[in-house]
């Protein structure tokens, strides 16, 4: 067996029969082929070639009792002792979790208090030494996989959409073991490694942003009908700490704050009513600001390959400026190119005809108030704002800026249906926002759908639940926020059928106050008012 690495099946073939060549060398004097060492050797590659995932899961999954039964328990509960095993210091630790997706994991070393936990809202993480904080991007997307992971195992993978691969073999304290990689939509990864005797999992590794929180268990014993591990060995920043847990128990009541943000005393938060005030207004005005300003956005689709990486398939880069009031939007490069002699004189085709529908509309709507701002071809977060209950301010730093972070959930009393943004395809939403205190601006938000959304009944197209997004904006000129940054990720199904899978970054930068003008189915270069 190959240690210290991982193995793949290809390798173990290729040393199969490396030491299938050297016994015929040993053998060519007599002709006579030891046809009971063909047979190991046959033997040992079979085991090494890629297995199926799926096996290997439905085996752990016998192995601890059954899904169905681990399932059952809509709460676990862990408690006992650790140790950093660098200096030998000890202290308390409680795992604990909510299904569909509460997680709390807290613990201290001599007085010294670690603790990180998920919502269903927003994940972060405290300690004594660095505070309380928000996680976001990577490390917010990788800490929800893992609590709904604690929760569910990986019973809900295939349903998530995630991608399910057989990632070779390796050693586990000195165990063989088949490990399976579940690599989620928005680029989150999880590996397990499966004990190959027993069937049980002796490993975990999550992405964690830039790094990688890894828990290695032993000691199973059953409770209430399904193993458990007792014995937990943990690395999270680089140290390693061992536990043993001497309490676990399933459909205990756990208070649903154990897993919101900790209160912690300091400076006082501002008059909230007053501050969500302010930021509406604010967010309001942005909206019709963002449509005074050319600037330039480049789309980027992203793909989930079979081997879990998140990868760009394909990008555009528009100019967006104007045309009588009207937005325009024309194509400048591709996949980061310029364009073709051929897609240019297409690009200014389609200017071309964007203007001519502009003078359609114009003449429809000459007793109108004025031009609509394409507010429908965006996510607004003014309108994000309106649908949605806000709660559990807490104070933060954000890109070097005072911040109030707020989580925040579906209005039951907004009208989704004639919502004027992108939203009313998306649905009621639940999150985090974080607000800039100074300026009263959201520089972050990120959300998920709450529930599957249905448009047209279910019958023109339904969103799943789980689908995300999240939208950033940047101070301008030092003197205005605009939008920077919108990262969408769904799955989509339209008229019953079709399946769509949207995984797309949107950067917008390069902001000037323009007059633009477009002509003979051409974009004038930019006029600085």
């Amino acid at each position: 067996m190959i240690t210290g690495r991982n193995t793949t099946g290809r390798e173990c073939v290729d040393l199969a029969f490396s030491t299938l060549a050297t016994a015929r060398v040993s053998a060519s004097c007599t002709y006579i082929m030891n046809w009971q060492i063909v047979f190991l050797i046959l033997a040992f590659s079979l085991t090494c070639v890629a297995q199926s995932p799926s096996r290997i899961l439905r085996q752990a999954e016998m192995a601890i009792g059954g899904g169905k039964a681990f399932q059952s328990a809509g709460t676990w509960q862990r408690n006992g002792t650790v140790r950093r095993t660098a200096d030998g210091a000890s202290g308390s630790i409680v795992m604990q979790t909510t299904r569909p997706n509460l997680y709390n994991l807290s613990f201290d070393i001599d007085g010294f208090e670690i603790e990180s936990g998920y919502n269903g809202k927003s994940g972060w993480t405290r300690d004594s030494r660095n505070g309380l904080r928000t996680l976001t991007g990577e490390a917010s997307a990788d800490f929800q996989a893992e609590a709904a992971f604690r929760n569910s195992l990986w019973f809900n993978a295939k349903r998530e959409r995630s991608k399910i691969s057989f990632g070779g073999t390796s050693e586990v304290a000195g165990k063989p073991t088949n490990i399976v990689t579940i690599s989620a939509t928005k680029g989150s990864v999880i590996k397990l490694f499966f004990d190959a005797a027993t069937k049980l999992l002796l490993r975990e590794e999550f992405s964690s942003g830039d790094s990688t929180r890894s828990f290695s268990y032993s000691d199973y014993r059953p409770v209430g009908g399904i193993l458990q591990p007792h014995g937990v060995k943990f690395e999270i920043d680089g140290t390693i700490y061992e536990a043993l847990f001497d309490e676990i128990t399933q459909n205990v009541r756990i208070a649903r704050a154990e897993f919101d943000f900790p209160k912690i005393a300091g400076e006082p938060l501002p008059d909230i009513p007053s501050l969500l005030a302010a930021l509406q207004a604010n967010e309001e005005k942005v909206e019709n600001i963002l449509d005074t300003y050319s600037y330039i956005q480049r789309s980027a689709s992203r793909e989930l390959g079979n081997d879990g990486v998140l990868r760009d398939k394909e990008s555009a880069t528009y100019q967006l400026s104007f045309y009588k009031g009207y937005r325009i939007k024309r194509l400048i490069e591709k996949d980061g190119k310029a364009l073709s002699l051929r897609d240019q004189e297409e690009a200014d085709k389609d200017a071309g005809k964007q203007v001519q529908e502009i003078e359609k509309r114009i003449a429809k709507q000459e007793t109108s108030s004025g031009p609509p701002s394409g507010e429908e071809r965006r996510i607004s977060i003014a309108e994000v704002l309106k649908a949605s209950t806000l709660s559990n301010p807490r104070r933060e730093r954000f890109r070097g800026r005072d911040v109030i972070v707020f989580d925040f959930e579906p209005n039951a009393d907004f009208d989704y249906k004639n919502a004027k943004s992108m939203l009313k395809f998306f649905g009621k939403t639940a999150g985090a926002m974080w607000i800039d205190e100074k300026d009263k601006q959201v520089a972050r938000l990120e959300a998920f759908l709450f529930d599957s959304y249905k448009v047209g009944g279910g019958v023109v197209a339904k969103i799943k639940k789980g689908a995300s997004f999240t939208l950033e904006q940047e101070r301008v000129n030092d003197e205005i926020w605009l939008p920077s940054t919108a990262d969408i990720n769904l799955s989509l199904r339209v008229l019953l059928v079709k399946g769509i899978e949207l995984n797309q970054v949107i950067r917008s930068y390069d902001y000037r106050k323009f007059s633009t003008e477009v002509k003979d189915a051409k974009v004038d270069p930019l006029m600085q008012q």
